[in-house]
């Protein structure tokens, strides 16, 4: 198993985001963690990227806990973020915040000219502020940084959000290369068709609580949109 999530529970002062949430993820898979606004999903994704701490359970990844330990540990060890709103460095161009993913210096196959070929938009503007570029560009970046970094495992949160839906098909395609890649995927996600396209298995957050998992195949949109309503326990 490359990450295991267990009764784990987080809170922001005094109020509770999650509750005994476990989670976890097979080396090569794909699993997509589901919910509405405020269900939980950016709170899970920040303990297991190390942004913020669990109040109680446990993170492991490749069988070593990760719990508590700062984001650029988290790095080290092969785990990569793709974050919600982009967070791009706004006064470096399109190569300069890629090459930034690199810092940690992983070894790999990942390179510009890998990121390049996924994305060849981003080698055509590689000299331009990244500020000049369109959201799903952006978000493109966003992904070619994380990939520089070499991880093991690849964790996204909220790709397609603000952005159009032919944008979004262009970018989960090139996720599904990665994917193809044997690359282990985390994606956070709002759209359930997204998320059900993308996954191998597929957990559904509601008041911060797993009340529903499985394989992705195997959940029909109205199952999950229950779920989403607090209707599956």
């Amino acid at each position: 198993m490359l990450l295991e999530v267990k009764s784990v529970s987080a809170s922001y002062g005094a109020f509770q985001a999650l509750f005994d949430v476990d989670l976890t993820i097979a080396q090569g898979e794909t699993v997509a963690v589901m919910g509405a606004n405020g269900a939980g999903k950016s709170t899970l994704f920040n303990v297991i990227a190390g942004g913020l701490a669990a109040r109680n359970g446990a993170v492991s990844f490749h069988g070593k806990d990760q719990t508590g330990a700062p984001p650029e540990a988290i790095t080290a060890a092969g785990v990569a973020c793709v974050p919600e709103g982009r967070r791009l460095f706004s006064s470096l161009t399109v190569e300069e915040n890629l090459l930034m993913g690199a810092h940690c210096g992983r070894p790999g196959d990942w390179t510009l000219d890998k990121v390049f070929g996924l994305f060849p938009i981003l080698e055509e503007r590689r000299r331009q502020a990244v500020t000049s570029l369109s959201g799903g560009q952006q978000q493109m970046v966003s992904i070619g940084r994380a990939m520089m970094a070499n991880p093991d495992l690849l964790m996204c949160d909220e790709l397609s959000l603000g952005l159009a839906p032919v944008v979004i098909k262009d970018i989960y395609a090139a996720l599904a290369k990665v994917r193809e890649a044997g690359m282990s995927t985390l994606i956070v996600e709002q759209s359930v068709t997204q998320a059900l396209a993308a996954a191998d298995r597929a957990y559904c957050l509601t008041e911060g609580r797993v009340v529903l998992q499985g394989a992705a195949a195997d959940l029909s949109h109205e199952v999950v949109a229950d779920a989403y309503f607090g209707k599956v326990h």
